[in-house]
């Protein structure tokens, strides 16, 4: 089976401004927000069409941007206000990272409202929002073939029954480790993540676990996938919301959420994550092809290969 371009996956969560400094640089009021990092991985498979909102300040030239990588914003709202702003810090190691600023802006009044033909899409994606958004996007799709859904510590600390409601609607929950364990109480991976599927998550958990790859739980089986091993890490910022990006946008266009399909997204998401931990913001992906993803997946393939 050969992948359809022209497939398309519904993406719901925030544009914003990032202000982000490591120990290599800093950058300025540059583009991020999850649904923007994974619009842009989605669009080297199949077209994203975005649901999320951005002020006044939203600049020409990142719409320009985002159009050109074929995503469709008809779903992107505009309000009288400034656009969603973040401002952090990593810690050397780039794995820690305190927040210095958090400017809500408009997304604090998110309503997402979805364009009527973006209800029928049949792969959604539910970025990082408060589960009570998340929900509020379910209510209003007709009968999509998979929803993937992200989340975060906060919402398990502030949300935590929304999120427990909503996960029987979900089939694939993005999480990382250290979010699992805090969401089941138990700090084995594999056990809290069938946990989750035994309260009601429909078909998977993918845990997410930095440098050290992901994991892939079902109830036929599992998957491991390495990361791509990078040397050159300037910024973390995005890698997880690109991650979740590509691997539903491989999904939605092989037509394929099975197992075996399962597994070889999680090449892919780990493919398109390397590049975007190599620069600022989208900088990096801004001059990555579909060539340069595919190359690294075949990288990463034989990584995983012992014979």
């Amino acid at each position: 089976m050969g992948e359809n371009k022209d497939a398309r996956v519904l993406i719901v969560g925030s544009v914003a401004y990032d202000t982000v400094e490591t120990e290599t640089g800093k950058v300025e009021m540059a583009l991020g927000g999850a649904a923007t990092y994974a619009s842009v991985a989605t669009s080297y498979y199949c077209r994203p069409s975005v649901v999320a909102v951005v002020g006044e300040d939203f600049k020409d030239e990142h719409v320009d941007f985002l159009e050109k990588r074929g995503v469709d914003l008809k779903g992107m709202q505009r309000k009288k206000g400034k656009t969603f702003h973040w401002a952090g810090r990593y810690l050397p190691d780039m794995i820690g990272r305190e927040t210095l600023d958090t400017q809500l802006n408009v997304f604090e009044d998110f309503d997402p409202v979805l364009p009527d033909d973006y209800k029928g899409i049949d792969y959604v994606f539910l970025a990082n929002i408060h589960p009570g958004l998340q929900k509020k996007v379910l209510d209003q799709v007709t009968g999509p073939k998979l929803i993937v859904c992200d989340t975060m510590n906060l919402w398990i600390d502030i949300a935590r029954e929304e999120l427990v409601e909503l996960l029987p609607r979900v089939n694939v929950l993005v999480i990382n480790d250290e979010e699992v364990r805090q969401l089941t109480g138990d700090f084995n991976v594999i056990r809290a993540a069938r946990r989750l599927l035994a309260d009601g998550v429909k078909t998977a958990l993918i845990v997410k676990r930095g440098e050290h790859g992901s994991t892939l739980v079902t109830r036929e089986g599992i998957g491991v996938a390495p990361a791509y091993p990078v040397d050159n890490l300037i910024d973390p910022t995005g890698a997880g919301d690109t991650f979740a990006g590509a691997l539903i946008g491989y999904l939605a266009a092989m037509d394929d959420a099975s197992l075996p399909s399962m597994k070889k997204s999680l090449i892919h998401g780990a493919a398109v994550a390397s590049f975007t931990v190599e620069g600022f913001s989208l900088d990096r992906l801004r001059e990555t092809t579909r060539a340069d993803v595919d190359v690294r997946a075949r990288e990463l393939r034989e990584i995983m290969i012992t014979e």
